[in-house]
């Protein structure tokens, strides 16, 4: 097996340092990079409109990473007194890194559906969410949280912004490595991988196996056309590590 591994930033080198380790080959070819969002500066000032017992919802680690690295420099800490959320175990546990109050989580389903069949997100009136999201983010449960009746707001706290290549030449060094396996972990990578490799090269890419995330990013997947399909059960690098290790 030779794995490519599109995650991005310390993430991307840390699965290829694990599946070096391991004995799989890898190489890393992360398609984005991440930078500070572009709102970040009114991240003290939402954070005071809240009522107590409001919601917090940080999308991912970057978002946590990037709003933490804002309260430090300014000198305001998180809130105790509202309500914090996370779509998974791994960015929960990050969260709580910096805060002084528990951070919660779908246990079954680590997604924006799961978040959403928890019991807390039921009934929503008078309920204002504020969401920690990257540029573009997922719209699902922002529409979902008002159609409850909450108030929600989002926050960019940090930016996706494609890496320039050399597509031809990556794309060779690829191939010539025997890639047969991608990691994918963003619907939004997903369609960067296809805009970088040319159609012409499609039915390579889509013989390849496809490891990803989540059940969403797989079934955009199969309707590009990909068959060889696997699902980690996290997004977490240890689960990613499992899933190709159980091949």
């Amino acid at each position: 097996m030779a794995v490519l591994v599109t995650r991005p930033n310390e993430r991307g080198k840390q699965l290829v340092e694990l599946l070096t380790q391991s004995g799989i080959f890898a190489l890393h070819l992360p398609l984005i990079e991440i930078e500070a969002g572009r709102e970040l500066n009114k991240l003290p000032q939402q954070l005071a409109q809240l009522n107590t017992k409001d919601y917090v919802f940080a999308v991912s680690r970057h978002a946590i990473h990037y709003a933490q690295q804002t309260l430090q420099q300014v000198g305001i800490p998180w809130r105790k007194d509202l309500i914090y959320f996370t779509v998974g175990r791994n960015s929960a546990e990050f969260f709580c890194s910096h805060l002084e109050t528990p951070v919660l989580y779908p246990l079954s389903q680590e997604s924006s559906e799961g978040l959403l069949a928890r019991v807390e997100m039921q009934d929503l009136n008078n309920k204002q969410i504020l969401i920690l999201r990257g540029n573009n983010g997922r719209e699902y449960f922002a529409e979902q949280a008002k159609l409850r009746g909450a108030q929600v707001e989002t926050l960019e706290c940090y930016q996706r912004v494609p890496i320039e290549y050399n597509n031809a030449e990556q794309l060779s060094i690829c191939q010539r490595a025997g890639i047969d396996s991608i990691v994918v972990t963003s619907s939004e990578i997903l369609h960067y991988l296809i805009a970088f490799v040319p159609e012409s090269e499609h039915n390579w890419l889509k013989n390849c196996q496809l490891i990803t995330v989540s059940a969403r990013i797989a079934e955009i997947a199969k309707k590009i056309g990909w068959q060889k399909i696997k699902l980690s059960a996290k997004a977490d690098n240890q689960s990613i590590l499992h899933t190709l290790c159980s091949n």
